[in-house]
């Protein structure tokens, strides 16, 4: 009987195991696995309801084709299953700005072939320079098939939009965003030969180069174009088409008011930014404002936009419109709240465009157009002999931002300065000095934006993955291991304390404070996701791994 109810007692044991192992919560997900996940939770198609979703505005979904495309058949029935919109833009699209802002009365999502990954939060839809980072966390991850399919859409955006969009909705028709196509295709390209280096799949990957090289060239001459010259340097600024406040600020309808309550506080800052205008102004004057501010007939964000008396000037939205193509929307580096973004030949922008010349001299080398290679060499040559001459500061041991409106470098400390490391186009010497300036804008958290707090989210105490990662990415190419290393360490750490406490990645970090805590005086908070986020934890972790046992820094 003793055996019997020891066997009972057993049994009963683990019965009760059994019951508790269902009922005990599964572990929390690893940053890891969370980041694995993430590629798919952010990831879009045309044929899902969810892609159609925008946070950023009031309308309903819709969805635009191109000009006489047929609609596919995978979207006839969102219809009636995302109770959708589907329309075609009015005219074939060749150039940015073939399409007027007043043509398409309701904003929409503009179609893309292949699914993608979108950043997170309140950005449902496929980025211009994201893309470039998170292709990055999808190659190392193996995601090469969606990699791929992100640089198509850039190839279809480019065919059928006329230039590499902000992002895919019809609101950013007037814009594009930092110019990293070359640098994908080539990431792409490098994967697949990684993935497979027989001769017979280089012959494929190669045929994929003679396809991509005809719309990185068509990106790299939207570049080249007038409205992107920055006067007579020989250098690009950045610049948006469109005129007025930025139609996809609707979520955040106050921050224009938000800036003119700040200037108006601060009358000691001179700018052009202010007009003197009444609240409710007689038809008369709207037709003054129409021309000296903005046109309250294109935008209720712009009636809307008025304080102490207060609007805000033509050019200042000018400026604005240009730093959201730059993507460093907002701080205070172009003057405050970046109002005067497109005067100045932008050493970033300039950064990526020599990258650009070189990868297409590559690439017409590895088409066999010996002929183009030239072209292509000289361009990057003059290139980095007017970067030199304009935003170099031999003596500050920096690169500089420059305003060719005055004839005036700025003296504003940014990340950027890092780009033409990364680029391969700083000298030895001028990667040495930018390497010694590091403690400027190094803290314990990470890489900060500037050295100025502003309070705005470019800008000190805030650290971005894609700035920290270009950092650390340049320093390596140049020689500065333990420099990126030390970055790629406290950028990791901040991350993954973050993710233990909240469970999730942010779009941004406070980097004096190493956690997620952002407050900012204008614009939108923190964003939960977040695509370039996870790609660059991924990669300075990689870097950390296979450089563990590497000899570090250069010496001078």
């Amino acid at each position: 009987m003793r055996t019997v109810g020891i066997i009972a007692l057993l049994l009963l044991q683990l019965a009760c195991r059994q019951v508790w192992a269902q009922a005990k919560p599964a572990p929390e997900p690893t940053i890891d696995a969370y980041i694995h996940h993430g590629w798919d939770t952010l990831s879009r198609s045309m044929s899902e309801c969810q892609s159609l979703i925008d946070p950023k505005v009031t309308a309903p979904p819709l969805l635009y084709l191109p000009f006489g495309a047929a609609t596919p058949i995978e979207l006839l029935r969102l219809r009636t299953q995302c109770k959708i919109q589907i329309a075609h833009l009015p005219h074939r699209i060749q150039h940015l700005g073939d399409v007027k802002e007043s043509e398409i009365a309701k904003p929409g999502l503009l179609y893309l072939p292949n699914r993608y990954v979108v950043p997170g939060g309140r950005f449902n839809e496929m980025f211009g320079w994201d893309s470039y980072f998170i292709i990055l966390g999808l190659l190392r991850d193996g995601r090469v098939d969606l990699a791929r399919g992100m640089v198509e859409n850039f190839f279809y955006e480019i065919e059928n939009y006329g230039a590499v969009l902000n992002a895919n909705r019809t609101y950013f028709l007037t814009r594009s965003q930092p110019p990293f196509l070359s640098s994908m295709i080539r990431a792409v390209y490098d994967a697949e030969i990684a993935r497979d280096p027989s001769p017979a799949n280089r012959a494929r990957q190669q045929k994929w180069i003679a396809h991509a090289y005809p719309y990185a060239r068509r990106d790299h001459d939207f570049w080249l174009s007038s409205m992107h010259r920055a006067g007579q340097t020989g250098l690009a600024r950045y610049l948006d088409i469109g005129e007025g406040p930025v139609p996809d600020i609707a979520d955040h309808s106050n921050y224009y008011i938000d800036v003119i309550d700040w200037l108006a506080a601060h009358p000691d800052v001179h700018t052009n930014y202010l007009v003197r205008a009444a609240q409710n102004p007689s038809p008369a004057e709207w037709a003054v404002l129409a021309k000296t501010s903005c046109d309250p007939s294109h935008s209720v964000v712009c009636r809307l936009a008025w304080s102490h008396g207060y609007r805000l000037s033509r050019d200042f939205y000018k400026g604005d419109r240009a730093v959201r193509e730059s993507g460093f929307d907002i701080s205070f580096r172009f003057g405050p709240f970046s109002g005067s973004t497109h005067h100045y030949a932008a050493v970033g922008l300039n950064s990526l465009l020599y990258k650009y010349e070189r990868d297409l001299a590559d690439f017409a080398t590895m088409l066999h157009q010996t002929s183009q290679v030239p072209q292509w060499k000289q361009q990057a040559e003059a290139r980095q002999r007017a970067v030199n001459k304009y935003l170099w500061n031999a003596d500050k041991g920096m690169f500089f931002d420059y305003d060719f409106t005055t004839s005036e470098q700025s003296t504003y400390v940014y990340a950027t300065i890092f780009y033409p490391l990364w680029a391969g186009l700083a000298t030895t010497e001028q990667a040495r000095a930018v390497d010694e300036h590091l403690s400027l804008l190094d803290k314990p958290g990470g890489l900060a934006c500037s050295k100025y707090a502003s309070g705005l989210q470019w800008d000190l105490p805030f650290g971005w993955a894609p700035l920290n990662w270009m950092a650390v990415d340049g320093l390596q190419k140049t020689g500065y291991l333990n420099d990126a290393r030390k970055v790629s360490e406290q950028f990791t750490h901040t991350i993954r304390t973050s993710f233990e406490k909240e469970g999730t990645i942010h779009e941004k970090y406070n980097v004096e404070t190493g956690s997620s805590n952002v407050e900012i005086i204008a614009g939108y908070q923190n964003v939960l996701g977040f695509g370039w986020t996870n790609a660059v934890y991924v990669e300075m972790e990689h870097l950390l791994h296979s450089t563990a046992q590497t000899p570090g820094k250069r010496q001078p």
